[in-house]
């Protein structure tokens, strides 16, 4: 054979698996070890939320076995006077939280789908920018924003506009006994609410819908539907859950803010709410406000009463929020 022939024959390669021997033995390490971590950080999260649940019986199992479920039942907090009631918290905590809820969620999702659907990607990231650095501003700041602005705003224009106007008729917005000109108010402690969990429900949201394939997209494009129609049917179907996450996110932020709320709300612990324009309290600004001027077991007993409540109130919506996802992946065929 010449030495410029070329010999074409298959070579010999290694033998069948030699290659995938090694990955197998990492693999057979490094999955027990994966799983091992896994098990010990979920058991830790659980181990966590039932001690925290044990130490908020234990230290307030005096305030229990005293007042009992009356507790929930009776209006007024004043400790001076051996009243200690849950109801005029939990109903301001309830009104504060849905006119944040109302107003945050609906601009949070057109704003996530116009970042990801609708505006240039340059411009999509200065505004999420904008969106994350609101989200890292501290509490305080906004309490101070809505005390030194909001209150003066809501107590000269709004509230006597309000007053004057057929809208003061209405149930939720003509003053109760209570009414102190509608600056510190339930309305007043929403607004600074709906504006805290704002950037949390966009950015996640906005995070969610950026995960939706573009494939799937386009086909329904392909297929002549319209923007809205693939918002609608293909991206929200497709991002339900993350979208329900950010909105339970937003939720528990708002369930649980104690500055911001304990500045504007009013700090009225003797009466339930009437109005928007009365001012009130909310669980966790009864809790920030009274903690340093509970004196007696009694007291401080009640007062950790309530963060057992709050804590409650929190579960019971993460319970139903499982239920209603499970629902909605029978009916959307497991994507939600």
């Amino acid at each position: 054979m010449s030495t410029l022939d070329i010999d074409v024959r298959p070579q010999a390669g290694p033998p069948r698996g030699a290659a995938k021997a090694a990955p197998r033995g990492h693999r057979r390490f490094g999955d027990p070890v994966f799983r091992v971590v896994a098990l010990v950080c979920g058991l830790s999260v659980a181990i966590a939320m039932f001690t925290l649940a044990g130490v908020l019986i234990y230290n307030s199992w005096t305030a229990i076995s005293e007042l009992g479920l009356s507790f929930l039942t009776t209006v007024a907090w004043s400790p001076n006077g051996g009243s200690y009631g849950a109801l005029a918290a939990l109903a301001g905590t309830a009104m504060t939280t849905v006119v944040a809820m109302v107003i945050a969620v609906p601009l949070a999702l057109v704003i996530a789908l116009l970042l990801t659907e609708l505006v240039p990607p340059r411009v999509a990231r200065v505004i999420g920018t904008g969106i994350e650095m609101l989200a890292a501003i501290p509490s305080i700041i906004f309490g101070m924003w809505g005390l030194f602005v909001l209150v003066p705003f809501m107590q000269e224009r709004v509230a006597p506009l309000v007053m004057d106007s057929w809208l003061g008729e209405l149930p939720l917005l003509r003053p109760g006994p209570m009414f102190q000109g509608g600056g510190f108010s339930i309305l007043t402690a929403g607004l600074v609410l709906a504006v805290m969990v704002l950037p949390f429900i966009t950015a996640f949201s906005r995070d969610v819908l950026l995960m939706v394939p573009r494939v799937t997209k386009e086909a329904g494009y392909g297929m002549g539907s319209t923007t809205w129609e693939v918002l609608h049917k293909i991206s929200l179907r497709y991002a339900l859950s993350g979208i329900v996450g950010a909105t339970f996110i937003g939720l528990g932020r708002a369930l649980g803010e104690t500055m911001a709320v304990a500045y504007l709300v009013g700090g009225s612990f003797l009466s339930v709410p009437q109005s928007l324009f009365d001012p009130g309290t909310t669980i966790a600004s009864l809790i920030a406000l009274q903690f340093n001027e509970a004196t007696t077991k009694l007291d401080i007993s009640a007062l950790i009463y309530m963060g057992l409540i709050l804590f409650a109130i929190t579960m019971v919506f993460q319970v139903l929020a499982q239920i209603w996802l499970r629902r909605a992946r029978r009916t959307t065929g497991g994507r939600a």
